[in-house]
């Protein structure tokens, strides 16, 4: 019976049991800086909120652990990548501990000292706990005699690369004890360290006379595969039979079932499950906070729209979303209610070189219109959007319809995310951006290099550019 490698967080309950002990004896130590008599047994204030302290410190500590999967890799890494993974989780856990004494008005009576005691020491402990954990896996993965025992099974041309990916790995849980070249008599050679113990007619023999365990088979012939591999599993083997070489694929790949066939799939990017429910999280919260902001500045605005402006208060326009789908996109209006049929006028005048449309002093901006696109008030609305769906908080900026119709096919990879309100090229100097290929160039780096870190690092970067009154389209 073969037990099936674990792929999901659990699998690192060690490192995860680990950490937070970290975080508890950290806070342990900082709470005895401030206060040493909670070791003797006399009275500290607001015991009872310490107490809450140490069991929020445990959920947050695996909350932490649940959303962001940050212990992948980690037995590879070195001493000097550990030491900022560690920072990062322990900067995530000083946030979520914060979130909490706020939510909860405790913030008033825990003792700062503590809170900023805590912070580095959780990083020392942390950092020195997983690095002697992480020495005794190695060891252990070294000296492991319960390691499953491995046999590689593939042709001339292929043994060479398949051996090299799998039998110089020490960290892993099984063992490459021999391989069998199918089409050539190479018994008694080695290769990549790895003795020949057969070809296509004694490789059974070996099985019946040694310890196998699993057999794994690369070739080029997928008939005679599957059917070596049916015989091996009536003999007891566990048979793994490669599908593709992915070395000349996207590094972002994943293994797919569809009906009864086994895909590789590939993307620009592949967010995991994780990954986009912490991303939709954080737009729900996010256009909730907005959409008040939306209802504060319509009390203010709507007159003056309509005193300057006569016509609709709210602008809407569709849009091209993700992948070419249609939506509904809502501004509160700073143009003239013509603005629209006026464009065409001014199309010559555009200092935007490709499929967007830009020009300083535009006319058709009423005199109030200026001050709430400096400010980007006009983009409120779309917290709407967000909270739908249509949108995310940060993203690429949807087309237009005539503009989409214009894009050539490379173009249209900056469409392969959810459209933001904001995104990465917006936050990197967007009036002094004159060329619409270095925006699809910017928006292509942005869904590439997604992560929910670059998205709080976009937002945080917007504030500051909205608040200079910078970049204002």
């Amino acid at each position: 019976m073969y037990k099936r490698k674990k792929n999901f967080w659990a699998k690192h309950w060690d490192f995860i049991t680990l950490d937070t002990l970290a975080a508890l004896l950290a806070l342990v130590i900082a709470i005895y800086c401030r206060y040493e008599s909670v070791f003797i047994g006399e009275y500290y204030p607001h015991k009872n909120i310490y107490v809450n302290l140490f069991v929020m410190t445990i959920f947050i500590s695996i909350l932490n652990a649940s959303i962001r999967d940050p212990y992948t890799g980690i037995v590879h890494r070195n001493k000097y990548q550990e030491f900022l993974a560690v920072v990062l989780h322990s900067f995530f856990n000083l946030c979520g501990l914060l979130i909490f004494l706020y939510a909860f008005r405790y913030s008033g009576f825990i003792s700062r000292t503590v809170i900023f005691t805590w912070a580095p020491l959780m990083v020392v402990i942390m950092f020195g706990f997983r690095i002697l954990f992480k020495r005794l896996i190695r060891y252990r993965k070294h000296e492991d005699v319960n390691k499953s025992s491995m046999l590689v099974i593939a042709d001339s041309g292929t043994v060479k690369h398949c051996l090299g990916q799998l039998a110089n790995n020490p960290y892993v849980e099984y063992k490459v004890v021999g391989c069998a070249v199918i089409d050539k008599n190479w018994v008694g050679k080695k290769i990549q360290g790895v003795p020949v113990v057969g070809d296509c007619d004694s490789v059974f023999e070996y099985i019946r006379t040694h310890v196998v365990d699993e057999v794994f088979i690369d070739g080029k012939n997928r008939y005679s595969e599957e059917l070596l591999a049916e015989r091996l599993a009536d003999l007891g083997c566990t048979v793994h039979i490669s599908l593709i070489h992915t070395d000349h694929l996207l590094k972002n790949r994943a293994i797919e079932y569809y009906g009864d066939y086994i895909t590789m799939t590939t993307s620009m990017h592949i967010a995991t499950n994780r990954e986009s429910f912490a991303k939709r999280t954080v737009d729900i919260l996010g256009s909730l906070v907005g959409l008040l902001f939306c209802a504060i500045a319509f009390i203010f605005l709507a007159p003056i729209i309509k005193l300057q402006a006569p016509g609709p208060v709210f602008f809407s326009q569709t849009r091209v979303g993700k992948n070419g789908r249609k939506f509904k996109f809502y501004k509160f209006r700073s143009m003239y209610v013509d603005a629209e049929e006026r464009k065409k006028e001014l199309m010559d005048q555009n200092e935007m070189n490709g499929l967007m449309f830009k020009m300083e002093n535009d006319p058709r901006i009423f005199p109030a219109g200026h001050f709430i696109r400096k400010y980007s008030i006009d983009e409120l609305p779309q917290f709407w959007n967000v909270l739908i769906g249509d949108m995310s908080l940060v993203g690429t900026r949807p087309p237009t319809e005539n503009e989409y119709a214009q894009y050539d096919l490379h173009h249209k990879a900056r469409l392969a995310g959810r459209p933001g309100l904001t995104g990465l090229w917006q936050v990197s100097g967007r009036s002094n951006i004159t060329d619409f290929e270095e925006v699809v160039a910017l928006d292509t780096e942005y869904i590439r290099n997604w992560s929910l870190g670059l998205d709080i690092s976009i937002l945080f970067r917007t504030v500051a550019v909205v608040f200079k009154g910078s970049g204002s389209k």
